[in-house]
């Protein structure tokens, strides 16, 4: 990671940092082929991390994450938001969206199907799944709410 920072300006003290963030600083030396998927995932973030970007942009960030991951990235994710970064984070896991978002924009077929806060979104369905299935029922009319498939 030494050498992105290098090609990109940043102070190589910021390598330590946002690997010691990303739980990552134990196995510094170690080669990245050797990494676990979840170990990728939390480097991926840490390289992300190093120009300390004031936008992140997530696609499906728990994957591969052990429970300990999840609950860093979840924690990460927070953090940055109440510094009052951006944080946009894109997902299938409707209970992982659930447990850290506070704002969503769902997106059926190309369009906007609901957006706003959460609790607005899901405001009279029992989950977030059960208003995700309803709010793209009429894309997707095998999919709807009411299928237990």
């Amino acid at each position: 990671m030494s050498w992105v920072a290098r090609s990109n300006g940043i102070p190589r003290g910021r390598v330590g940092e946002v690997l010691e963030e990303a739980g990552l600083a134990a196995v510094a030396g170690k080669r990245v082929g050797t990494y676990s998927l979840g170990m990728g995932q939390r480097l991926g973030v840490a390289a992300a991390l190093l120009g300390e970007p004031e936008v992140l942009i997530f696609d499906e960030p728990v994957n591969g994450l052990d429970p300990d991951g999840i609950r860093w990235i979840r924690r990460l994710l927070k953090e940055h938001a109440q510094a009052g970064r951006t944080v946009l984070v894109s997902s299938h896991l409707m209970s992982e969206v659930a447990e850290t978002a506070d704002d969503l924009v769902v997106i059926s077929a190309g369009r906007i199907a609901a957006k706003g806060p959460l609790a607005e979104v899901t405001a009279g369905y029992a989950s977030l799944e059960e208003a995700f299935f309803a709010l793209t029922a009429a894309a997707h009319p095998a999919h709807d709410a009411r299928s237990t498939s």
